[in-house]
């Protein structure tokens, strides 16, 4: 099988809506985090995705307001907005071992590292892999218009995801966004890549402190700038002169 490289809106737009059949769980107090990792824990692949409360006004932005961690059948909504990046959570998110699946990862761990730092692994982002297959989109609508033929609603995005109870609406969304990745990434491994590579892991390991290989710089010498020469021609002054001005100082 080959899937196509392109696809316009107009022919997404005709496609039937992706949705996630399975159960939604929102995780919104401290002590529902615990079970739901425990379940998240025994698979090897799950979806990812966050969401952020949009903002309408210049220079006023907002942290993430909900993690979504998907299996085949349970999709976990974490209201990060009501609780905290726990560390059980955390080590999910830096397991090489379970593969975290979603699109532009990268930009979904730089938001969640703005709630608490951590060293993120084991994760695919699909806008890699995809080009694999010979797949020239990277928007997570329009791959799952090629791959899966379902297209993926983008009505609740721009909806406040920092609301006291998330609407029916949203939760679909939510774990939909999640769990279409890990369908995605599914599919795709079922037919033979054109390029034939391993996955691409993606991780965010927190920064190393690095020595300079220069040497430190002089006092008052700002690194990289020249030194300046030293003059080689002093001033000659003739010995009685230089006398006389001792003599004054004395």
């Amino acid at each position: 099988m080959i899937f196509q490289a392109n696809i316009d809106n107009d022919s997404v737009a005709l496609l039937p809506a992706a949705r996630f059949p399975g159960r939604v769980v929102v995780v919104d107090s401290d002590d529902m985090v615990d079970a739901a990792c425990d379940d998240l824990q025994r698979f090897e692949r799950i979806g990812f995705d966050t969401e952020t409360r949009p903002s309408f006004r210049a220079g006023v932005s907002y942290k993430v307001s909900l993690l979504q961690l998907s299996t085949p059948d349970v999709c976990y909504l974490f209201r990060l907005c009501k609780i905290r990046l726990s560390n059980r959570i955390l080590k999910i998110l830096g397991s090489r071992r379970i593969l975290k699946v979603g699109a532009d990862v990268s930009g979904d761990i730089r938001q969640l590292r703005e709630l608490r730092d951590f060293s993120a692994d084991g994760f695919v982002d699909l806008q890699l892999e995809a080009s694999r297959w010979g797949i020239e989109e990277k928007s997570l609508r329009k791959l799952s218009a090629i791959v899966l033929g379902e297209r993926v609603s983008k009505a609740q995005r721009l909806s406040n995801w920092e609301a006291t109870v998330l609407t029916d609406q949203q939760r679909d969304y939510a774990a939909t966004d999640a769990w279409v990745s890990l369908k995605l990434l599914d599919e795709l491994l079922k037919v033979k890549p054109v390029i034939d590579a391993p996955l691409t892991i993606v991780g965010a390991p927190q920064p190393k402190s690095v020595k300079p290989k220069f040497g430190k710089a002089k006092e008052g010498e700002a690194k990289g700038d020249k030194q300046k020469p030293r003059n080689r021609h002093r001033r000659f002054v003739p010995k009685k002169i230089k006398e006389n001005k001792e003599n004054k100082r004395a």
